[in-house]
């Protein structure tokens, strides 16, 4: 058994280099003298739990791994100790019939040599297995770990934007990890990789298709399949959602109307609901986009979001969720954009049934390098909200460029409301989701870096306090090496790489820059496209005099949707952060910036600081050579130098385009961009992923 999950879970030796095996690598250590100490013992109490099948089969297999290259013990399996005897490793997690939210305790008692992971149920050895070997595969001692942990909030939910068909809208590794063809008949063994890996970081939700969906998902055919999936997962401690069209019931149940408060469609919903619960005991609930971006939902009846989702909720009634996606703005609608989910949404708090969330982007535009955080979050306290975050980077560079994105949430999750407490504080009673990055690419991911995204949002969902910089050597330590050069060298590179993508795509507040369709590099020229919000010049509003979008009480006021106290921060562009000054005001190109240059010529500045620190992480990453392997060094390398041209690119087009609106010339010993303007508009790219 331990031998076939070695050869599945990690594709062979051959290719066990290949990114295949993300952060459960378990590198052999070459200097741990607890290895020496003899073939450790695993002896689980209930373990025919299938999840506790699972934690003792993945520790079995970690501790092996660790152990590989000495070799110490020249045994293929773990000796399992007899109850009642000393055992090297434990496992007891008897529920108590009680919720179990998945806390655990590791604990060591170095008097018999013993390591025991404990909590109130089989999942919480799970999390504990996983959160041991992470200690380990850093080189810690067995003996040396201390864990007493619990998640700090309970929904940590990854939404793929997976269809049918096997495309995966704005995803850039490739198709579908989910195989509907082929399903129920067959399960591929990469959903039980893919299982582990979210389990490894606290991962205890997904919603397995796209927010734009399709009906399929809610047919009887496609119930099998949905169960087939579920099945699969449990084990894992991961419950399966699915996203539901809003006008299911009449383009799939026959029925004239999908409006929510005719009986008629709460009947349907409702029949749906028993047969995958029927099927699928603990199915999570519904994800639901509507009324945004042409997607059919309540308000086509005249009737409010909340009605739209309390009907839904009563036709699950207490066995799952709801989960009502605030991502909502109208092209008949001439406010702000960033206006338009706080105006629809605020006055429905308290209106939401209790099994409702409505779930929050970390910004009011959409996923965007940089953006203030959502004004809904504080400003709903009757309402239970959960926040969107985005691992598959749609408006940074795709799965090309290196961008760790822990610092952008780290960000959001630590921004102070002013409504008593921070984003973290108001969604802890909820969770957190995040939109994946995970495709058929060997990788998972697209590139190797961009794993680090989909690790840093599990490890964050489950304890928020963590810093970037500990989320960061963790990853590397157990994806690359855990040599102490690499480390110091490789964490700054990550730390940094998010500020340089901000830099030479939209610097000092600008946003939404980016090319018509496929968001791949700059178009801060379009403005001709039919939904005004859509296009890049909506956000940036240059003209001659000045750059920058007013959201002050001069402009959209949007500013007033903060709290007070937040607001003031913002209110007036001197004493606004350079991070969100034109995301805020309008100033003119000679406007005095805290380091003393002109508006345009700290504009150019940050361009060019930016295509300066893509420059120095390709530099660093060269000298790394010696700790990664040939394959995946390679890998980076190649991307790193695409993001240089690419860095240059966004650099060149901007500036050109700015100074055909107001005329100024370049700072003094500024390079001047490549090519004309019109070469730059002229690019087209119709093979570009998420066209």
């Amino acid at each position: 058994m331990i031998a076939l999950l070695f050869a599945l879970t990690l594709g062979g030796t051959a290719r066990a280099e290949d990114g295949y095996a993300l952060w459960l690598r378990h590198a052999p250590l070459e200097d741990a003298p607890w290895l020496d100490r003899g073939p450790p013992s695993i002896y689980a109490r209930n373990g025919d739990d299938p999840t506790i099948k699972v934690a003792t089969a993945e520790l079995e297999r970690g501790l092996l791994k660790l152990g590989g290259k000495r070799d110490p013990w020249g045994v293929g399996t773990m000796p399992r100790s007899l109850p009642n005897t000393p055992a090297s490793f434990e496992l007891d997690c008897r529920g108590d019939g009680k919720p179990n939210d998945g806390r655990f305790r590791v604990a060591a008692d170095r008097s018999n040599k013993t390591v025991k992971i404990s909590g109130p149920g089989s999942i919480s050895c799970l999390y504990g297995v996983y959160a041991l070997l992470r200690e380990l595969s850093q080189g810690e001692d067995p003996l040396a770990v201390n864990l007493d942990e619990k998640p700090a909030m309970p929904l940590r939910m990854l939404n793929h934007w997976d269809n049918p068909d096997g495309y995966v809208e704005r995803g850039y590794s490739g198709r579908s990890i989910f195989d509907w063809w082929r399903l129920p008949d067959h399960l591929d063994q990469r959903l039980l990789d893919y299982a582990s890996a979210n389990a490894s970081i606290g991962i205890n939700g997904t919603v397995v298709n796209n927010v734009n969906a399709s009906p399929l998902f809610l047919t009887d055919r496609y119930i099998p399949k949905l169960k087939r999936v579920a099945d699969a997962l449990r084990p894992y401690g991961i419950r399966l959602y699915i996203s539901a069209r809003f006008s299911a019931p009449h383009e799939i149940g026959g029925l004239p109307t999908a409006d929510p408060l005719d009986p008629r469609v709460e009947a349907w919903w409702k029949e749906r609901a028993d047969e995958i619960y029927a099927a699928i005991p603990d199915f999570g609930g519904f994800l639901v986009k509507a009324n945004s971006e042409g997607q059919p939902g309540p308000q086509d009846y005249g009737r409010t979001h909340a009605d739209g989702a309390n009907m839904m909720a009563r036709a699950i009634g207490d066995r799952g969720t709801v989960i009502w996606r605030a991502f909502v703005y109208s092209e008949v609608d001439p406010t702000d954009r960033a206006k338009q989910a706080y105006a629809e949404f605020v006055p429905l708090d308290g209106k939401f049934a209790g099994n409702v969330i409505v779930q929050v982007k970390n910004g009011a535009i959409d996923f965007q390098p940089r953006e203030p955080f959502h004004p809904l979050f504080g400003a709903m306290p009757k309402t239970r909200l959960m926040l969107e975050t985005q691992l598959t980077k749609e408006y940074l560079g795709f799965a090309t460029h290196l961008v760790f994105l822990a610092p952008m949430w780290e960000e959001v999750l630590r921004a102070d409301t002013g409504r008593g407490g921070t984003v973290a504080d108001v969604i802890a009673p909820v969770g957190m989701a995040g939109v994946a990055n995970t495709g058929s690419d060997r990788n998972w991911s697209g590139s190797h870096f961009d794993q680090a995204n989909w690790y840093a949002f599990g490890r964050l969902a489950w304890d928020p306090g963590l810093s970037s910089e500990a989320i960061a050597r963790e990853w590397a330590a157990q994806t690359f090496s855990r040599e102490q050069p690499f480390l110091d060298a490789v964490v700054p590179l990550m730390l940094g790489s998010r500020q340089a993508a901000v830099d030479y795509m939209t610097p000092l507040g600008l946003t939404h820059q980016m090319a018509t369709g496929h968001h791949y590099g700059p178009g801060p020229w379009v403005a001709d496209l039919a939904r005004p919000e859509w296009n890049p010049m909506y956000y940036s509003r240059a003209d001659k005099e000045g750059i920058g979008f007013d959201r002050t009480a001069s402009g959209s006021n949007a500013l007033s949707q903060y709290a007070p106290a937040v607001a003031a921060q913002w209110d007036e562009p001197g004493k606004t952060s350079p991070d969100y000054l034109l995301w805020f005001h309008h100033v003119t190109w000679d406007f005095a910036m805290p380091s003393g240059k002109p508006l345009w010529n700290e504009l150019v500045g940050r361009y060019d600081a930016g295509v300066a620190r893509v420059d120095a992480m390709a530099q660093t990453w060269a000298s790394l050579e010696p700790y990664v392997d040939a394959q995946r060094f390679t890998d980076v390398a190649e991307n790193l130098r695409i993001q240089q041209q690419e860095a240059r690119w966004w650099r060149d087009a901007s500036i050109a385009y700015w100074q055909s609106i107001n005329g100024l010339g370049l700072p003094a010993g500024t390079r001047p961009p490549e090519h004309s303007l019109d070469y730059y508009r002229s690019l087209t790219f119709p093979e570009a992923p998420g066209n």
